[in-house]
């Protein structure tokens, strides 16, 4: 996928044949943020605007910008599986969040 980090957030690199322009919106947080331009760098440089304006407004409300990843988050795999791996893990003699977070790791890193 196409698109711009800055300040630890990514924006997304869309097209508009309709309107001939590029737009994104920032990813991975519940605001909606959008910038748009007419070539990659202006595109890009709207979004490092988009970003730098985010955290300035909620400076200004005096409330925290959403960040795209806080480093945790919930899975959902049943009754079963989640017994296995946690055996499994106790086996191994690692805590189920050390289990799962090396196995992720090796998966993407593998894919990198």
């Amino acid at each position: 996928m196409n698109c711009f980090s800055y300040k630890g957030y990514q924006g997304s690199v869309e097209t508009s044949i309709q309107d001939k322009c590029l737009y994104g919106k920032l990813l991975n947080i519940t605001d909606l943020i959008l910038y748009e331009g007419n070539t990659v760098d202006e595109l890009e440089q709207n979004f490092k605007a988009s970003v730098d304006d985010y955290l300035e407004h909620c400076k200004q409300q005096n409330k925290p910008p959403k960040k795209p990843f806080k480093g945790s988050f919930n899975v959902r795999i049943g009754q079963e599986l989640h017994e296995k791996a946690s055996k499994r893990a106790s086996e191994i003699g690692k805590s189920l969040n050390e289990y799962i977070k090396d196995i992720v790791q090796k998966d993407t890193e593998s894919h990198a």
